[in-house]
């Protein structure tokens, strides 16, 4: 008989203030709780006929938007588990622009159906067995459901109808006019090369007033503010872009000055405009009409500038004076001078223009100019209109995920069906998949065949309530068990039986986007399931901040 040591419950492992959390019901369940109830707020958000969110940030500051994307990056996600899904979805946005829900709701779906599997009595290791077979099924029959690609030679109303439902998803009704916005820009920006189309060329600038209606696409880069001095056009013209005040040199210091007879206080700035005559003369001497201040322009700087009919713009921001920079291929200046023959940039065509009671600066390159450099450097600037600033805000956020949807498509071109249709597809072949497999690893692949099924399943509920979101599920399993095609998908706006065919209905989706989409959201539930402890620190920092009082809003 060997003798029983007990247990100390006093060792000090870690400092004061840690905390850990581990086992299966204190780690791994909460864990996957947390994640699905950022799921599920998000879920409400997916698809053509999501709700909006109303968003305040820290700072006090508004969102109204169904974009998940910027849902999760204004809430501050702060638990651990939840935050390892806010990356995946990050990095969804981050490389293909769009499905960003849907990394989200997949991954809380995976987990859902993982949490029955854990509380069954199966290890978390043969969960994540299941998932990764079951993962790489899923990528290896998408590739299988392309139905069609983008046309060789690109034309506006081929981008338009491939970019038209990610726009839809985030702005339903005004789809058309968005896509074909996007469309007109990026085809004017298009290099020779389709694969490397820069996102950057496509601008938004956001003047309110008006209606969708009343938006535009304008070859060039658009500011919303006047010229500073008297000259309002420039054609074929050097650009000179300063980062220093256009202003006379400040001391750091004050000092006196005694001036003793009236021929000293004439005098007193004499020699400082002779100063700054001779430097806007040299600028003028070498060829520069146009030039762009990136900070303050003082008014004797911008009497000589008038004088020799040099065009005077403020960027104040960095950004767009970067972006600036590389479309008239100007270097920044730090210093005050004429700039070299390298230095300077150029522009074919600066104008002062209206749009809708607004005058703004165009800066235009000409492609028929017949400069090479010109034609390298184009842009396009979507001029939105919209009568409050959320709304403005929002519109820029389907135009940048249009964008990006197209952009994933110009290197790869392939289309699958979407409302759905496709995931439901996939379902089936790994439910079929799943039932042929041995061993434990085959409930998860199943599982994860079930949770395949949420993406249709959302939205029917979000279009058409959601007593009738499993109905719409039944009637398109039966139409794709019955006539062997992966096309049907969710009506979200039919009074039929909710179903529809959705390449009749031209609603397609990147097979890039989905595919990334799929591997992110296993690779996000896979790395919660693998968590089996959180150790946290105590937080650096002073005193916490008291709290209001919890009755601070009653009389």
């Amino acid at each position: 008989m060997s003798l029983k040591v007990p247990k100390s419950n006093n060792l000090q492992l870690f400092k004061d203030g840690y905390k850990q959390m581990s086992g299966l019901e204190d780690a791994v369940l909460r864990n996957i709780q947390a994640v699905a109830e950022l799921s599920d707020l998000v879920r409400t958000s997916f698809g053509p006929n999501g709700r909006n969110k109303l968003v305040i940030n820290h700072l006090g500051r508004l969102f109204v938007t169904s974009d998940a994307a910027t849902i999760i990056r204004e809430i501050e996600v702060v638990h651990p588990a939840a935050k390892l899904l806010v990356m995946s979805s990050q990095a969804q946005e981050i490389e293909m622009g769009d499905a960003t829900n849907m990394v989200l709701i997949l991954a809380g779906e995976l987990l859902k159906k993982a949490e029955h599997l854990l509380v069954m009595g199966l290890h978390p290791s043969e969960v994540i067995q299941g998932y990764e077979l079951a993962c790489a099924k899923a990528l290896a029959e998408l590739e299988t459901l392309s139905t069609s690609e983008l046309p060789s030679p690109l034309t506006k109303e081929a981008l338009a109808r491939a970019v038209t439902p990610a726009i839809a998803s985030k702005q339903y009704g005004s789809e058309d006019v968005l896509a074909s916005l996007v469309a007109e820009a990026a085809l004017s920006v298009m290099p020779d090369n389709n694969k490397s189309f820069n996102v950057d060329n496509v601008r938004v600038v956001k003047i309110m007033g008006g209606s969708l209606a009343g938006s535009r696409v304008v070859q060039g880069m658009v500011f919303g503010r006047e010229p500073e001095g008297d000259v309002k056009k420039v054609t074929n013209g050097k650009v000179a872009v300063f980062t220093n005040p256009i202003d006379t040199a400040q001391t750091e210091t004050k000092g006196t000055v005694l001036i003793k007879n009236a021929d000293e206080m004439l005098n007193f700035t004499r020699g400082e405009e002779k100063h700054m005559e001779k430097i806007f003369t040299e600028i003028a001497d070498s060829g520069v009409k146009v030039l762009i201040a990136g900070t303050s322009v003082g008014e004797l700087a911008l009497h000589y500038l008038n004088r020799n009919h040099i065009l005077v713009l403020k960027v104040l921001s960095k950004f767009e004076l970067r972006r600036l920079c590389r479309v008239v291929q100007a270097t920044p200046l730090a210093r005050l001078g004429a700039p070299t023959p390298e230095e300077a940039g150029y522009v074919d065509v600066c104008e002062t223009i209206e749009i809708g009671g607004d005058r703004v600066t165009v800066l235009r390159q000409d492609p028929g100019s017949g400069d090479s450099e010109s034609v390298k450097t184009r842009t396009a600037t979507i001029v939105l209109r919209g009568a409050t600033q959320n709304h403005l805000d929002d519109l820029e956020r389907a135009i940048d995920d249009g964008v990006g949807v197209l952009k994933a498509l110009l290197k790869d071109p392939r289309l699958v069906p979407g409302a759905g249709a496709t995931e439901l597809a996939l379902a089936r072949r790994v439910e079929t998949y799943g039932a042929g497999l041995r061993g434990l690893a085959q409930h998860a692949v199943r599982r994860f065949a079930s949770a395949l099924e949420v993406i249709p399943r959302t939205l029917a509920e979000n279009a058409r309530g959601g007593s009738e979101g499993n109905e719409v599920v039944a009637r398109l399993l039966a139409k794709h068990e019955k006539e062997g095609g992966h096309v049907w998908g969710v009506d979200v706006e039919g009074e039929t039986d909710g179903t529809l065919s959705a390449v009749e209905a031209n609603i397609v989706d990147s097979l890039a986007a989905k595919a990334w989409a799929i591997k992110l959201a296993t690779e996000a539930a896979i790395s919660v399931l693998s968590v089996d402890s959180i150790i946290m620190s105590r937080p650096a920092g002073g005193p916490k901040i008291p709290q209001q009082a919890g009755n601070w809003d009653e009389d």
